[in-house]
């Protein structure tokens, strides 16, 4: 019987991930000068043009937002247009409330040492591998059935199909996760080689690659994307403790598989449902403080961290808080 997963990965220099890394690293220099930042930074770029939109309240006034941009996005133009967090919204935050309504999923299972679905980091494991050999634009993807590869696509920009296709097979070889079938097929720069990629090729946004930000296709995803928002909006930090919640009952539990689910209304500081799934059993999350301030302080959520996680996907990362092995208080 078959059981066929897929998931892809893209490089940092995808369109995308460009204009995510830029809204998390303009929320860094305001955290940097002032933790209690309240930010929802959204970017669109393409074509030698990038627009930076959302609502700042700070009291780190200088920001060089165009410079931001041009060391990430290169010799573009830059058009700002930032407003202040409306007061209807910052009155149900400054009382201790979810800055939105929402559900975040997190999850964790016992398939890779990232406790992530296998499908999964074999994709972002091989693009990292070939973004560390071209630093540039590209995409790929995975294909497995049950624990088996049986088909890769990989397109990378600068990347010759031949030099491409011997390091993916060089790659396979190498990578102790990965078992080849006997019918793997490689389809490599599909469309042929190319030069021309990131904002020359194609527009990107803010928040427009949640399933790699997440789990990969086969979870499911609940709330908004991340980048570019301070941690009093649980879009972001719900989620991460979310994962961590699941990483804490996965081991707890020694279990398989763990699905965690928070919904929140905005203003109010308790979930309106905080439930954890260990090996298809449902229970009610106990043992921690699930209001936004607590999340924050537990995970230590107001530093300028973000930049970083806009990059290779915001899970399976040791470094981070909601990654760590630490027990709850």
């Amino acid at each position: 019987m078959s059981n066929f997963r897929t998931a892809e990965s893209v490089s940092p220099k995808h369109p995308d991930k460009i204009c995510d890394q830029i809204s998390d690293a303009i929320l860094d220099v305001y955290l940097t000068g002032d933790k209690k930042t309240r930010a929802g930074v959204d970017v669109a770029g393409g074509h030698g043009q990038v627009f930076v939109t959302g609502e700042v309240t700070s009291l780190t006034k200088k920001v060089d937002i165009e410079g931001i941009v041009k060391r990430l996005a290169g010799d573009v133009k830059v058009i700002e247009n930032i407003a202040s967090q409306s007061p209807e919204i910052a009155r149900g935050v400054d009382i201790g409330g979810a800055g939105d309504q929402g559900i975040m999923i997190g999850y964790a299972c016992s398939e890779t040492p990232e406790l992530l679905p296998l499908e999964t980091v074999l994709s972002r494991r091989l693009c990292q591998a070939i973004y560390d050999k071209w630093p540039y634009d590209g995409k790929t993807q995975v294909t497995l059935d049950s624990d088996v590869i049986v088909s890769i696509v990989a397109s990378f920009q600068n990347a010759a199909k031949n030099e491409l296709s011997d390091f993916v097979k060089s790659w396979l070889d190498n990578e102790p996760l990965a078992k080849q079938s006997d019918k793997l097929t490689l389809h490599i720069n599909p469309a042929g080689d190319w030069e021309i990629g990131g904002f020359t090729a194609d527009a990107g946004l803010t928040g427009r690659k949640l399933i790699v930000d997440n789990y990969g296709p086969r979870i499911p995803i609940g709330g908004g994307a991340f980048s570019g928002k301070d941690p009093s909006k649980v879009d972001r930090s719900a989620a991460y403790m979310a994962r961590k919640v699941a990483i804490d009952y996965l081991r707890q539990r020694s279990a398989k598989e763990v699905s965690v689910r928070l919904a929140y209304a905005i203003g109010y500081d308790q979930p309106l449902e905080a439930s954890v799934i260990i090996d298809g059993q449902q229970e009610e999350v106990t043992g921690y403080d699930l209001s936004p301030n607590g999340i924050i302080k537990y995970l230590d959520l107001q530093r300028p961290i973000y930049e970083q996680t806009a990059k290779w996907g915001h899970f399976g990362h040791k470094e981070y808080s909601w990654e760590a092995n630490q027990t709850v208080n």
